[in-house]
């Protein structure tokens, strides 16, 4: 017998294409806020979302009669024909999320338009309308969901841990967050603040705030446009990487989605690049042409495709390819002990759960705070022109009932305590203790950064500019970390002194100007040479550098079709099975094209006469067998890629292995070649073939440098 489902029931199993688990509903509602025109999205959750969800905006909020029919489903303001879905440019479109929430939870809603004297107070359970009243609130709008999948429990069997899913929600504002620089996100978990945006539409800043230094310190921009394709935003050096894809952000017209094609072409072009099965950080945003993308392949609009993939992807590799292959990117070595890295993880961890925000701040009020603090900074400056630019990290300087934070002074500066007091009043003439009090509570670390933006002249040098000309010593951190220890311990003002400046070098160690002052000292444990260069300690690793000297020489000789053989005497015969000749025969070209030289030679057997110079000294056969098992195993997907990739593991054989002794002069001819290749960072899998030592660190280790 067949019969139409009640309401009810319709609404919770399509409630289940929407609503996967809280992060789902977090995503709906925040994507809402978006296309609202929310610039303030704050987001709070308790017990992984399952208990308690609150999103809040100061978007245009929803007319009070309207607030009833955006319970229906398919109900939406943003399509009005099909048509309208061939150029979508909002988050969302169906008109599905809020009765799809609705079905499966406790929802209250409270909203108000600019233009409304009082907001609309909603509640709805299980699609079922409680309460609607007149309330007084804030132009924006509030959801709160409680009791996720009470009226479907079923459906909470199959969710993870409380925890799990609050890292499935952090996930998620971490891309939201990355893809609207321009909006300021609040993300609090179970009353402790967890991600914090200014929303100052700086993309750097925001990645500073989520990843730390250790990210936003080592990243290469990228801004390229090719008739429809754009791309703009950073990307991590070679050692910014992971064991998983969680680095891995784009945002396709500023919607965070994933596109199958754009992933490869990013993985393709940091090939050699990073080590195998790490993959790199990208923050990239893509503005492609709507008409030939679509974002409704997927029930949670999580996927895309484009029209013209071939090209994309081409756009996508070459734009990051060159970013990577015009920058230095040989990683510094850090000196620091276990013990010191985890009490500044623990201290970074104590400014983020400092305060947690209201869920409504008046906008008014925080810009207020901000240009106070701006006025502050300034005077400060003023009354000590000659302070030196830096960024070393802020550092607290405590008074009886306020909070302070001043510049750094160089290094060679000293304080005494009637200057740090003539400091704190210059600070409170600008404004009283209880506004320094509640502006700690309000300003971020980014709107601290805005606001010490510096006159030197006639020009001003903002943080922006200075994370990419200025590096940065070991001595910030620890500095830091000393200087906050201090405050915990004490009420008196603590002072801390600005070290020892890096800056990058004239001119690059790979350059040739540069090879003209390098000193070569010597080689370690038969594997490493030592050169010195600009206060800089370089230790290249014989048989990485080798390897890629190796393979760049062989890929250089197949695109110009000049492959280097090397005769075998005598020729090698191998015998194969039927499947395998016929194979071997069918792809006999591509073997030619990487320096072999083969023939048939009947029975089922090939005879090897030559293979690749560059790749002597490996077992002919074995060589061969690793590239017939390889293409026994991917037959459909042969080209030249393929060879070029499978020979880049044959060279680390034939390369000089570590634990050798070679000479100074084969020491220079291997240095000198490998500086002459466009990336000499890695080996074809992605380690280092160098890496530097500052002097500042040496002479910290040696106690010459006093923390």
């Amino acid at each position: 017998m067949i019969k139409v489902l009640d309401q009810a029931t319709i609404n919770k199993i399509a409630a289940g294409e929407v609503v996967e688990r809280p992060s789902s509903v977090v995503k709906e509602l925040v994507e809402n806020a978006i296309d609202a025109g929310a610039t303030a999205v704050t987001v709070e959750i308790k017990d992984g979302g399952l208990s308690f969800i609150r999103i809040t905006d100061n978007g245009a909020g929803i007319e009070k009669s309207e607030v009833p029919t955006a319970f229906v489903r398919h109900a939406t303001s943003k399509i009005m024909t099909i048509e309208d879905l061939l150029s979508v440019s909002s988050l969302g479109f169906r008109g599905e999320a809020l009765a799809s929430i609705a079905a499966v939870a406790q929802v209250e809603l409270i909203t108000k338009t600019a233009h409304a004297l009082t907001g609309i107070r909603y509640e709805i359970h299980g699609s079922k309308e409680i309460a609607s009243e007149e309330i007084g609130a804030p132009t924006g709008t509030t959801i709160i969901v409680r009791n996720l999948f009470y009226n479907v429990p079923a459906r909470k069997k199959f969710l993870k841990t409380p925890m799990t899913e609050g890292g499935y929600i952090t996930d998620l504002i971490t891309r939201l967050a990355l893809s609207r620089p321009d909006i300021s996100f609040k993300y609090i978990m179970n009353g402790n603040n967890k991600i914090t945006t200014s929303g100052n539409g700086k993309l750097q800043d925001v990645i500073y705030h989520i990843y730390g230094k250790d990210v936003s310190s080592n990243l290469l921009p990228i801004k390229r446009q090719i008739d429809e394709f754009k791309v703009e935003g950073y990307i991590g050096k070679s050692f910014v990487s992971k064991g998983n894809r969680s680095f891995e952000h784009y945002f396709i017209n500023e919607r965070s989605i994933r596109n199958v094609v754009i992933t490869k072409a990013i993985e393709e072009a940091y090939k050699s690049f990073v080590m195998i099965h790490k993959f790199p950080f990208t923050a990239l945003h893509f503005t492609l042409d709507s008409t030939k993308l679509d974002v409704n392949v997927h029930p949670a609009k999580m996927e895309s495709k484009y029209a013209d993939g071939e090209r994309l992807f081409q756009f996508v590799k070459d734009s990051v390819r060159q970013a990577l292959l015009q920058e230095e990117m040989i990683p510094d070595v850090s000196l620091r002990t276990a013990k010191e890295e985890k009490a500044i993880v623990i201290e970074q961890q104590r400014k983020l759960n400092a305060h947690v925000p209201e869920p409504f701040e008046k906008e008014a009020r925080a810009v207020r705070y901000q240009k106070e603090f701006a006025t502050a900074a300034a005077s400060r400056s003023a009354d000590n022109p000659s302070r030196e630019l830096h960024t070393t990290p802020v550092n607290t300087i405590r008074t009886k009932n306020a909070i302070v934070q001043p510049p750094a002074e160089p290094a060679n500066a000293t304080k005494t305590e009637t200057a740090v007091e003539s400091e704190a009043t210059r600070s409170s003439e600008t404004a009283t203790q209880s506004e320094i009090t509640r502006l700690s509570e309000t300003v971020t670390e980014a709107e601290v950064a805005k606001s010490s933006e510096t006159a030197i002249g006639s020009e001003v040098i903002r943080p922006s500019q200075m994370a990419t000309e200025y590096s940065f010593t070991e001595e910030d951190r620890t500095q830091a970390q000393k200087s906050t220890a201090q405050t915990a311990a004490t009420a008196e003002p603590q002072i801390t002194t600005k070290p020892e400046q890096l800056s990058m070098p004239l001119e690059q160690f790979i350059s040739k100007e540069a090879r003209k002052s390098h000193r070569v000292i010597g080689q370690v444990f038969k594997t490493y040479w030592i050169i010195e260069y600009d206060n800089k300690m370089y230790i290249m690793d014989q048989h990485a550098a080798h390897e890629k000297v190796m393979f760049e020489r062989l890929m250089k000789q197949m695109s110009e079709k000049n492959v280097l053989s090397q005769q075998l005497l005598p020729p090698k015969v191998v015998h194969l099975d039927g499947a395998e000749h016929a194979l071997v025969i069918s792809h006999i070209d591509l073997f030619e094209q990487t320096g072999f030289d083969l023939e048939d030679f009947g029975d089922d057997s090939i005879v090897i006469r030559a293979m690749p110079d560059d790749i002597m000294g490996v077992d002919p056969q074995a060589l061969f067998d690793a590239l017939l098992n390889a293409l026994s195993v991917d037959a459909g997907n042969i080209n030249i890629d393929f060879f070029v990739e499978k020979l880049s593991g044959m060279a680390c054989k034939a390369a000089i292995k570590g634990n050798t002794e070679i000479s100074l002069q084969e020491a220079d001819a291997l240095i000198d070649e490998l500086l002459t290749l466009k990336n000499p960072y890695n080996c074809p899998h992605g380690r280092p073939t160098m890496i530097s030592l500052t002097k500042t660190e040496l002479e910290r280790k040696f106690k010459r440098i006093q923390d």
